[in-house]
C-alpha cells in the first residue's frame, strides 16, 4: 500500500498549506482528497508536488506492506 503521510509532514516543514496548493499552485481539491485517503494518484500529480515542494518522491510517499 502506498501512503502519503510523508507529504503532510513535508508540507508542514516547507510551510505550504493545502489552501496554497489549491489557490497558488492550482492543485485540484479532489487530488488532495485522494492523497488524504491514500488513494491512487498519477505520477504527474506526484511530479507536481515534488516540483512545488522542491523535494524527492520519498518525501511524499511511502510503500508499506498490507497485512492481510
Amino acid at each position: 500500500m502506498i501512503t502519503y503521510d510523508r507529504l503532510w509532514k513535508t508540507m508542514k516543514k516547507k510551510g505550504i498549506s493545502q489552501y496554497a496548493l489549491i489557490k497558488k499552485y492550482n492543485i485540484s481539491p479532489g487530488q488532495i482528497t485522494r492523497l488524504k485517503r491514500n488513494e491512487s494518484v498519477s505520477t504527474h500529480t506526484i511530479e507536481q508536488f515534488c516540483r512545488i515542494l522542491k523535494c524527492n518522491v520519498e518525501d511524499i510517499m511511502e510503500y508499506t506492506e498490507d497485512n492481510y
